[in-house]
């Protein structure tokens, strides 16, 4: 997977959003990232977020988004998790059409 240099890059659930531009993150103040390296969250931190999934002929095409830490603000079936990633305006995309 590419993002952003000196970017982290975090797993996350596409499925699991508060609004149509923040996805979950991370109900600790830290995370691993896609290199295994432990990262203290804070709020306006830029990163990459991704997610695994298939084209449509079946072959892996990796889900990618990038946009920047935020806290939680949804208080109700999401109040557990304490972070989020408020989307950037490119949205969440194939990584096959990035750089097209």
């Amino acid at each position: 997977m590419t993002h952003r240099s000196l970017q982290s890059a975090f797993c996350v659930d596409f499925n699991e959003t508060v609004d149509s531009n923040t996805v979950l993150l991370s109900i600790d103040d830290t995370k691993v990232d896609v290199s295994g390296v432990i990262v203290h969250l804070r709020p306006d931190m830029s990163i990459t977020v991704y997610m695994d999934d298939l084209d449509e002929h079946g072959n892996v095409d990796i889900l990618v988004a990038n946009g920047v830490v935020v806290r939680n603000a949804e208080l109700s079936w999401a109040a557990h998790v304490k972070w989020c990633c408020r989307i950037d305006g490119d949205g969440i995309r194939p990584q096959s059409e990035i750089g097209r």
